[in-house]
């Protein structure tokens, strides 16, 4: 739902897919329950034949069978990807079982444009403990031998300002941002990296993809409405540029 949210504001058709249902609120997740793989192929394949789409994102998968469906049904398909390896709610609890990440790393790295891990993510896909951004450039340089064309790791369990670096071809781009004090970030994640794959579905390169994204979830932060009695959700009616 924050995806489609973010692809409206972005001025797209967003068109989505359902791998895993939650119940969560801002509060707790208490459970979550994976959609059949079969169910997620046939769903991917009943948009792509009819409304296909210019760029794809991946978020909470959950299974490594799911990750291997969603890999086969874009297979040989001419779309810009970027992958989301969501692996935790805003609360703790576990989207992507290991198998499931392991996947991600042998069928979904190798086909994205664009990787955007947080800091405990891109942790666990690469063994290295990042506690500055030059451990944040190792990380990527990593994820990049994995297979990953470009990679966003996101700065926001930094301590300090919550600046992001990105890698994208030989070059490196820092994106820093002021740390706001706030309870209210749900959502963060999945809405900056659905601004992203917006921004280059709009026909931005990727650099501008990301300045663009950013500032968005910035403003998303700074003026969330303040819903809920735990981490709400960031705002989605934000201006972008």
């Amino acid at each position: 739902q924050a995806d489609l949210k973010t692809f409206h504001q972005f001025e797209v058709y967003g068109e989505a897919v359902i791998t895993l249902l939650t119940v969560q609120n801002t509060v707790n997740t208490e459970r979550v329950e994976l959609a059949a793989p079969d169910l997620v192929f046939e769903q991917i394949r009943a948009v792509l034949e009819d409304i296909p789409p210019v760029a794809i994102k991946t978020g909470a998968l959950g299974s490594d069978e799911v990750v291997r469906a969603v890999a086969r049904a874009l297979e040989g398909f001419p779309a810009t990807l970027v992958v989301d390896p969501v692996m935790t709610s805003k609360h703790g609890r576990a989207l992507a079982s290991e198998p499931a990440s392991k996947a991600i790393r042998e069928v979904l790295l190798g086909r994205a444009e664009l990787v955007t891990p947080n800091i405990p993510e891109a942790e666990a896909f690469t063994g290295i403990a990042i506690h500055t951004t030059e451990d944040m450039r190792r990380a990527a340089l990593c994820l990049r031998k994995m297979g990953a064309r470009d990679v966003l790791i996101k700065g926001g369990h930094l301590r300090g300002s919550p600046t992001d670096v990105l890698l994208t071809g030989d070059r490196w781009i820092e994106f820093p941002a002021e740390r706001l004090p706030t309870p209210h970030t749900h959502g963060t994640g999945c809405a900056y990296s659905a601004a992203i794959t917006a921004a280059l579905a709009r026909g931005m390169n990727l650099a501008e993809a990301v300045t663009s994204a950013k500032q968005y979830i910035s403003e998303a932060i700074r003026s969330a409405p303040g819903l809920g009695r735990g981490h709400g959700p960031v705002n989605h009616h934000a201006p972008w540029r």
